[in-house]
């Protein structure tokens, strides 16, 4: 076979050498050490936690080493093409604050080893093609899908190793240069396949996150271009991140399968290899259906499990500071211990280490994420606080919005309600819960959810609201205000100290726990809510005055 002949029948068009891409994307000019990496998402409309947690990696060794982090969209898929895909993506990357150095933007491509799409760069890829027809290292295809199907069940039925290898290539790989070009005259679609060797070598991979992977080496005449002539995931990412000058590839420990055809290309295309980092499945525990005594692990599901989408993150108002904290909790067994102890520094200071890595699957615990939540909000000022809030409901809850700027000095100083002290309360969670729990600090929203008669009955509660407004004076202190409280708490009949009326409930009516909650309840309408005094002056004089009135005038 002329393959010279053959390069020249199949990629017609094809002029450029690869020292013409080599020069056209040169090596990088990095300080030493610098790395390199990117994430290379599909555009399916689907953007999960394992875009994120990838991205995380991805970008905290680029900008830990003084190195680039870019963007590639792998969308040589185009049957799982969702249109906005890319848009989405980029729109949850920027949400969740993960900032690239150049690649895909929503305007288009920014930076000098683009274009950044695949499918953008077919014509890359086609040097290279013919580069290994010229080598005798890859070979058209005519194999039809009905013949492809036989092959593979013949596979079955034998039990032996599916794909189009040995004696199952030898078709394709005897055609004579004359039968190729007959064939595509005949408008024939083929694929360009990779000349694979048996034999029995095996490779040795040195992964970041892993360690030594051993396994064997390829043998299969797998697929680089696809018969419209943009090439499989194999054969792109070799070329791209050779071309993009990658140091680091991180993806999922799904693609550990497909190292000896990666392997294969760097070795024949007379490439260095990235340095691989296979990352762990992320995992969720759940109680086993068939020992509900027990609990056990399984991989996060797009379909059982909302959790896994980013978008659920965005909707359910879960700060982008937190889902950050999180998965670096997931990502490096000290983080938690390194938070400890900087408590006010930002996450992005923490020394992130791929070697402290976990290679089994990374757990995601909502409910600790939930904890983080508390913690990592209750560290933000009343100022962070409500810009975050401000800037989520914006999008996601536009009525409660128009409260936040309505009453913006309100809402700071209700921000800043049970923020001193030695542990300052940890009331929110997420933006979306924020705006339920903070709902009693505005008419608009305002409603009593607790039953006050579980506190006492309708004629106490009249006379203790009577009593409290005839003394209350909105410039008492704490302390003042809290011994009118219970002088009336002792006129009423109600126990001061709660432990006297656990000691002798026949005593007493109730405690002053039960006067308080009612108060709560009427100032916030329920009995679990922050200081009094303090939402009170939260609240205003006024607004105080009105909520209990309307007690005062529904029990009379």
């Amino acid at each position: 076979m002329d393959f010279n002949a053959l390069a020249k029948l199949l990629f017609p068009d094809v002029d450029a050498q690869p020292a013409d891409m080599e020069a056209k994307f040169p090596p990088r000019q990095l300080p030493e050490g610098a790395c390199v990496t990117r994430i290379g998402p599909s555009p399916t409309g689907f953007v999960h936690l394992g875009n994120l947690y990838n991205a995380i990696i991805a970008e905290r060794l680029a900008h830990q080493s003084g190195g680039v982090f870019y963007l590639r969209i792998e969308d040589t898929d185009q049957k799982r093409e969702v249109e906005g895909a890319v848009e989405t993506l980029i729109n949850a990357m920027e949400y969740f604050g993960v900032h690239f150095d150049e690649g895909a933007t929503a305007e288009g491509d920014n930076g000098a080893y683009g274009p950044y799409r695949q499918r953008q760069r077919a014509g890359i890829y086609h040097v290279f093609a013919k580069w290994l027809v010229e080598q005798g290292l890859a070979y058209p295809c005519f194999l039809t899908e009905e013949e492809i199907q036989a092959i593979r069940d013949k596979q079955t039925a034998e039990k032996e190793d599916p794909g189009i290898y040995g004696k199952y290539a030898e078709k394709s790989r005897s055609l004579t240069l004359d039968e190729i070009k007959a064939n595509i005259e005949a408008g024939k679609t083929w694929v360009l396949r990779y000349r694979g060797e048996m034999n029995s070598e095996r490779i040795v991979v040195e992964d970041a996150i892993r360690g030594k992977i051993e396994m064997p080496r390829n043998f299969a005449d797998f697929v680089l271009l696809k018969s419209d002539g943009i090439p499989t995931y194999h054969f792109a990412h070799v070329v791209d991140d050779h071309l993009m000058r990658s140091t680091h590839v991180i993806r999922g420990e799904e693609w550990i399968s497909s190292l000896p055809m990666h392997v294969e290309l760097f070795g024949k295309l007379g490439w260095e290899q990235p340095i691989y980092c296979h990352t762990a499945t992320l995992m969720k525990i759940e109680q086993d259906e068939e020992d509900p005594t027990k609990q056990k692990k399984r991989k996060l599901s797009k379909r059982k499990d909302p959790e896994l989408a980013l978008a659920y993150y965005q909707q359910e108002g879960i700060s982008r500071d937190v889902v950050w904290e999180f998965l670096l909790t997931v990502l490096n067994s000290n983080y938690e211990e390194w938070r400890a102890a900087n408590p006010d520094k930002s996450y992005m200071e923490f020394p992130y280490s791929i070697e402290k890595m976990s290679i089994s699957g990374a757990l995601v615990d909502m409910d600790k994420l939930r904890d983080i939540a508390k913690d990592t909000i209750a560290r933000m000022d009343a100022q962070t606080v409500y810009d975050n809030w401000l800037a989520w409901c914006e999008e996601y809850n536009k009525d409660f919005a128009e409260l936040l700027k309505k009453y913006k000095d309100r809402t700071l100083a209700a921000l800043n309600v049970g923020k001193s002290g030695k542990k300052p309360r940890k009331d929110i969670e997420t933006w979306k819960q924020a705006c339920d729990f903070m709902s009693f600090y505005y008419d608009e929203t305002f409603k009593p959810e607790d039953d006050m008669n579980e506190q006492a009955d309708e004629a106490v509660q009249k006379a203790f609201f009577e009593k409290y407004l005839a003394s209350y004076d909105h410039a008492d202190d704490s302390a003042a205000w809290f011994d009118k409280v219970k002088a009336i708490t002792e006129e009423l009949g109600f126990a001061v100290k709660p432990k006297d009326f656990k000691k002798e409930p026949e005593k007493y009516k109730g405690s002053i726990v039960h006067i308080t909650n009612m108060l709560r309840i009427a100032l916030t309408g329920r009995a679990n809510a922050p200081d009094i005094h303090e939402v009170s002056h939260v609240l205003g004089e006024d607004i105080v005055r009105a909520r209990i009135s309307q007690f005062i005038i529904h029990n009379s």
